[in-house]
């Protein structure tokens, strides 16, 4: 079990030890196990959870070199994805997962006692209101998201966490040009700019991915975001 999940990372030229390895295989048996009494994923077969979970979380090192970062913000992380990843490959970086629903922070809490790591913390809230606080807001070298939502509204609920020079990186489909395009006026009014974008495959399927990169230019107004659940139902055209 432990190889496959060494083997498929190898193939994004991600290199893990013995102990990441373990990390990886313990949370799939978490994940599964919690998924039986809350909804965390719709996917538990073991090759599953590591090709569209695990690869698909640390594809990221396609589009960016996380030498440059060392703060990672997670919005509407879930079950973990891609932050909980991130961290197991990652180690040095200090990792913050954000989501709304408190059952699946208990179920992180827990995640990050039995695979012991450090310097990750879980928190519950929106992210309309934590990006009001000052230790959060432009605190980021980093804000990813795999969350499902319209890249317009991401923008919103993401570029405020990070730092002027740092980037926010949107986990997509691969069929995304119609979105970019849409969400450019957002982008720009929320102090960024879309600096690139990358189609693949995740290996050994048949399914389209892309990253949006999106880099902060400048400072983001301090109207933004809005109340909570405005972003999501009227977003920045």
């Amino acid at each position: 079990m432990d190889n496959m999940i060494k083997k498929k990372l190898q193939e994004i030229n991600v290199e893990l030890d013995e102990r990441q390895l373990k990390q990886f295989y313990k949370f799939y048996e978490m994940l599964v196990e919690w998924n039986k009494v809350m909804n965390l994923t719709g996917i538990t077969e073991f090759d599953e959870i590591v090709e569209k979970h695990f690869v698909d979380s640390l594809s990221i090192v396609k589009i960016l070199d996380l030498g440059s970062v060392n703060k990672i913000l997670d919005v509407g992380t879930g079950a973990g994805f891609p932050g909980v990843p991130l961290k197991i490959a990652f180690p040095d970086k200090e990792v913050v997962l954000l989501d709304s629903l408190n059952k699946r922070i208990r179920f992180l809490d827990h995640v990050i006692e039995e695979l012991d790591l450090t310097d990750i913390h879980a928190i519950h809230g929106r992210a309309e209101d934590f990006a009001r606080k000052e230790n959060y807001r432009e605190q980021f070298e980093l804000c990813v998201s795999r969350a499902v939502a319209n890249l317009s509204t991401l923008a919103e609920y993401c570029l405020p966490y990070v730092k002027i020079g740092g980037v926010f990186i949107s986990y997509k489909s691969g069929n995304v040009d119609e979105e970019v395009s849409e969400s450019e006026k957002a982008v720009e009014m929320l102090g960024g700019r879309i600096e690139e974008v990358i189609k693949f495959q995740l290996p050994g399927t048949d399914i389209n991915r892309s990253f949006v990169k999106v880099k902060k230019v400048k400072g983001t107004s301090k109207k933004y975001p809005r109340k909570s659940g405005i972003p999501a139902k009227e977003p920045i055209r």
